[in-house]
């Protein structure tokens, strides 16, 4: 049985660029945005049941691929939206994310420009 979604889009980011851009959207979106880094706290802060997770692709510390292929692995965590983000250049690495489970995968350009309108749609704003 699925939880109700909550507001809280999740990140796993470090880009502090792109984490300025996306807490700017979130703010104007009036969506609650919460960063996490380590395994650990994704999969205990998926089980809020939030109603997307934004991935910075090239986070290699975190290693997204991984914790994507968790998330989606989970019988009660795989419902929730992935979105990845990366170069678009970055062809294999998209096609690997695609192949881990993630839901979206954007060039950072198509996603620093639609994540407005992907935060509101995400959690139900519009």
């Amino acid at each position: 049985m699925q939880n109700q979604p909550n507001q809280t889009v999740l990140a796993v980011v470090s880009d502090l660029f792109f984490s300025a851009k996306i807490n700017e959207a979130a703010k104007h979106a009036g969506v609650k945005l919460e960063y996490v880094t380590t395994e650990k706290d994704l999969l205990q802060k998926a089980r809020s049941n939030p109603p997307l997770i934004i991935f910075d692709l090239n986070f290699d510390a975190a290693r997204p691929l991984n914790l994507i292929g968790k998330l989606k692995g989970d019988a009660e965590l795989k419902h929730i939206s992935l979105l990845g983000y990366l170069s678009h250049v970055q062809t294999d690495l998209k096609r690997r994310a695609e192949a881990a489970g993630c839901d979206m995968v954007m060039a950072r350009s198509a996603f620093s420009m639609d994540l407005p309108e992907i935060l509101k749609r995400h959690a139900g704003v519009i």
